[in-house]
């Protein structure tokens, strides 16, 4: 079965661009993508000023694309009034699909600026209260447990909340063993969570940023693929090639053993997602 004849299919998450140059860029890339007929785009989220207005600008851009796009929308640093109004934007908008986070707090905001909402089961809760069924919510999955989680299976707990608040769907943080995703699935679903949860996928294609982002999101890189991918050095060609052999074999795993689809972490990169899907459904 290919990924395209998954119940959900595929998706893409972008990040807002700070260039002209690189909002130009984005178009190539979201057009080269939207050849692959996705489910959805989504695009992350700033909170505030001038960091929301690019989100808004981004999401406006993708949506030209013709696809449904989905904003991320954060809690953390915001109030309900703030939320509020953006909930009231996306609808006049005719957006209906979000990602629903709990967000990092932002740079320079002290503890008593986190927000009258503090975790994303309450934001699900908002949005359904002001919003009926209007959005698709979309909530995020840690398969290897948050990084400030004091335990797998308070997280657990945390995401079937998150679930039970009202979420159609969860996407995953990226990760490199599939084993880690089936179990956390199978644990879901114990705890009565029936809804997809969707693996989140990261294309290797720089050993240095990849390592940055799972220090900080908690996402394990098994031993050998660090050492393999120390040991090709900054010969790029060598890591891109690799990191496409094992995140084919991944997502091929992944989908042989159920999973409802594929979410690319794009990096606002088509090349490396769509080497990977030519490879898993060729």
């Amino acid at each position: 079965m290919s990924t395209l004849e998954h119940p959900l299919g595929i998706s893409f998450e972008f990040f807002p661009p700070n260039t002209d140059a690189g909002r130009e860029k984005l178009v190539g890339v979201r057009d080269a993508l939207a050849g692959r007929a996705p489910r959805f785009f989504s695009v992350t989220y700033g909170a505030g000023g001038s960091t929301q207005a690019r989100t808004l600008n981004t999401v406006n851009m993708v949506r030209e694309s013709g696809f449904t796009t989905a904003p991320h929308l954060s809690c953390i640093g915001s109030d309900k009034g703030e939320l509020r109004e953006l909930l009231t934007r996306y609808r006049e908008d005719g957006i209906d699909s979000l990602v629903a986070l709990r967000g990092d707090l932002p740079s320079g905001m002290g503890g008593g600026g986190v927000g009258q909402l503090r975790y994303a089961n309450e934001l699900v809760e908002f949005i359904r209260e002001e919003t009926g069924d209007h959005f698709e919510i979309a909530v995020a999955a840690y398969p290897e447990s948050h990084p400030q989680a004091p335990n797998f299976e308070r997280d657990l707990a945390n995401f079937a909340r998150k679930m039970q608040a009202g979420a159609n769907l969860a996407i995953t943080q990226y990760f490199f063993t599939a084993e880690a995703y089936f179990h956390f699935v199978e644990r879901a679903r114990a705890l009565g969570v029936e809804a997809p949860i969707v693996p989140g996928i990261m294309p290797i294609t720089n050993y240095a940023k990849l390592a940055r982002f799972s220090d900080a999101c908690g996402a394990e890189i098994p031993r050998w693929i660090r050492k393999q991918l120390e040991a090709y050095g900054d010969d790029s060609e060598a890591i891109a090639a690799f990191g496409e052999e094992v995140i084919s074999r991944l997502c091929q795993r992944l989908l042989d053993g159920g999973a409802p689809g594929l979410h690319f972490y794009t990096l606002n990169q088509a090349t490396p997602c769509l080497r990977i899907l030519d490879n898993i459904t060729g």
